[in-house]
């Protein structure tokens, strides 16, 4: 069967690869219908994500049939639309035992650690997928997406009407600012791309946006009315913006690191002592966050049709990846069709 490979940063090879054998107990067989393309593959396409290893089918923003089951697997079936939740832990690891699969030290994420979705099928755990009847392939390839997000808020904790900012308006950024709308939170963002910034004024429903860079904490002083963020979330991966983010916060306020840098992240101490100030990271995304989005995108409370902005076909990935990698693309998130 045919699949993309990433050899090394920049070098994408289309190989043929041998068919999955059948699956085994506990294990499902899945064609693949949508692939998302996500920062995390950017980034190993750059050769700049720190858990990225070559060579590698990337590919962890899925949208699959099942194609068929292994024994003890009951709760799918042949036909089956699926979303894949792609951490791949190990349920008698510490981390898994105590309710933290997404920080499994044998983690092996699809795409990333270990092969993942630009093939036409694979087998991977049952328990790793997530069913809807009504979801398209599309919306359930950007699960994993919004998933990371319901995750970096549900770490930063915030209340109702807490002023939010969200530094980064890419898919992760847009990511959260679903979620702290469904909250009630009042949710700023900050972003040097102002076709991104204009986006979240016409589809996210913010309250506010400012552009990043020179005098930004007075322009985060007048979107939250007067004072700081009572919580930001970096979605940018990007050091300086990390590094720089901690002065951003309002007294008592906590910072949320979504994004992930190979860079060396610092700061000075005072700024974020004063305020009594919390630095948090979130990883990955848990299972229960899958079923939660799904059932709200099934209840039409979540509606990600404007977030498409690019289709492409697998034949055309080789070709057309590195462009997604420009800001003047303008690509909110691109789609690669597999069937």
């Amino acid at each position: 069967m045919k699949a993309l490979s990433l050899n090394n940063p920049l070098e994408w090879e289309s190989v043929v690869i041998p068919d999955p054998e059948p699956p085994e107990s506990g294990e499902a067989q899945v064609r693949v219908h949508r692939v998302g393309i996500c920062g995390t593959d950017l980034s190993g396409y750059l050769g700049k994500m720190p858990f990225f290893s070559y060579p590698r089918i990337p590919g962890h923003e899925l949208g699959v049939e099942v194609i068929s089951v292994g024994a003890g697997v009951n709760h799918l079936k042949q036909g089956d639309r699926c979303s894949v939740e792609p951490y791949i832990n190990d349920p008698t690891s510490y981390a898994s035992r105590i309710g933290l699969p997404n920080c499994c030290d044998r983690l092996q994420v699809l795409g990333v650690h270990t092969d993942g979705g630009l093939r036409e099928c694979f087998n991977l755990p049952a328990r790793k997928l997530h069913t809807s009847s009504s979801l398209s392939y599309e919306q359930l390839a950007l699960v994993e997406t919004l998933a990371i997000g319901c995750h970096a808020v549900d770490r930063a904790n915030p209340a109702p009407d807490d002023n939010v900012l969200v530094i980064g308006a890419g898919p992760i950024g847009l990511a959260t600012m679903v979620f702290l709308r469904l909250i009630g939170c009042r949710v700023v963002v900050a972003d040097f791309n102002q076709g991104r910034l204009q986006f979240c004024t016409e589809n996210m429903n913010v309250d506010s946006t400012v552009v990043a860079g020179d005098g930004i904490h007075d322009r985060i002083r007048v979107a939250c009315g007067g004072n700081l963020a009572d919580v930001v979330i970096d979605a940018t991966g990007h050091n300086g913006s990390m590094s720089d983010a901690c002065e951003m916060l309002a007294p008592g306020g906590r910072l949320c690191f979504v994004g992930i840098t190979t860079k060396e992240v610092s700061f000075t101490h005072p700024p974020l002592h004063k305020v009594e100030g919390t630095i948090l990271c979130s990883r990955n995304a848990h299972p229960r966050d899958f079923e939660k989005i799904i059932r709200l995108m099934e209840r039409g409370c979540i509606d990600t049709s404007p977030w498409i902005t690019h289709r492409i076909g697998l034949d055309e990935v080789a070709e057309k990846f590195e462009s997604f990698t420009r800001p003047e693309t303008g690509a909110i998130k691109a789609m690669i069709e597999l069937t």
